[in-house]
């Protein structure tokens, strides 16, 4: 059974002006979000600013939000690092504070052979019982999960049994899709192929767009599951822009700035994550504004 189908958000850390952690608000974003039929939280991922959050931070903001959700829908914490002690020490943790499932970056800056690979997402797997998500972003860490790499763990390791794929590249997830034939479940990880990877049996995406449009994320997902591929189609194609827009900049700099301009407390991100560039914030206002979330 899979861990959920459908439109998971990559839920952004709201930020007080101080950079501390804005708990009140974040309470209010996961409320809103499970209301507007997000299908799966994802709690200190890439959008999560979790490469700057200290790892106490890193482990309260899951508890946290384990326990405000309170499984209403799954919780999918974020626990992954370039050093495998600690990852096992965050999944641990995590598994310990009530999530439902880990999503586990490829280890980054050092990177990894793919043997390394196998070994990190094993040695980690084993540490925990809870099912185990790899996410593989090659633009972002420098190392890529190849498809004989995942479907070797997926198939020899009972809890690792899916991949949010964000390489971009197609061909490589058709390939995926193709020797796994079914032993691991797709998630995207790019906005903008959300509905390719549907296509070739995706489970659904791991949705930045989310944070600002949830319903309509998820009803991308929705309407292809209930066969109104047309419908998919129009809905993918008409975010198309706001996505663009959402990725003008390095994620998450654009998304707060998105969810401060609809009224949330966002905040500021963390450095070394500046401020939006002016040309940039024009153009994701308008974007938003031809999308129908701004007047």
């Amino acid at each position: 059974m899979s861990i959920f189908t459908g439109a998971g958000v990559a839920v952004i850390t709201p930020m007080n002006e101080d950079l501390s952690v804005n708990y009140e608000e974040l309470a209010k974003i996961l409320d809103d979000q499970i209301a507007k039929k997000t299908d799966a939280i994802i709690i200190c991922g890439t959008t999560g600013e979790s490469s700057t959050l200290t790892l106490e931070e890193h482990a309260d903001v899951i508890r946290f939000a384990c326990k405000h959700v309170n499984k209403r829908v799954p919780v999918i914490a974020g626990t992954g690092s370039n050093c495998t002690q600690t990852a096992i020490r965050l999944s641990q943790d995590a598994e310990k504070d009530g999530a439902d499932a880990l999503l586990i970056v490829t280890p980054y800056y050092n990177k990894a052979t793919q043997k390394g690979l196998i070994a990190h997402y094993t040695q980690i797997a084993e540490s925990v019982s809870l099912p185990i998500i790899m996410y593989n972003v090659p633009s972002r860490t420098g190392c890529n999960i190849l498809p004989a790499t995942a479907v070797e763990l997926a198939k020899n390791v009972p809890n690792i049994v899916a991949i949010k794929e964000a390489s971009g590249n197609i061909s490589q997830i058709m390939d995926l899709a193709m020797l796994a034939d079914g032993c691991i479940d797709i998630y995207s990880g790019n906005d903008d192929q959300i509905l390719p990877l549907l296509a070739i049996g995706g489970k659904g995406v791991i949705s930045v767009l989310s944070n600002v449009a949830p319903t309509q994320t998820h009803e991308i997902c929705a309407k292809f599951f209930e066969g109104d591929v047309e419908g998919a189609r129009k809905l993918q194609m008409d975010a198309l822009p706001l996505i663009h827009a959402l990725f003008s900049e390095v994620n998450p700099i654009p998304v707060k700035e998105a969810m401060n301009l609809l009224g949330w407390n966002a905040g500021p991100c963390r450095m070394p994550l500046s401020p939006m560039d002016a040309a940039n914030k024009e153009k994701l206002t308008a974007a938003m504004r031809n999308y129908g979330l701004l007047k």
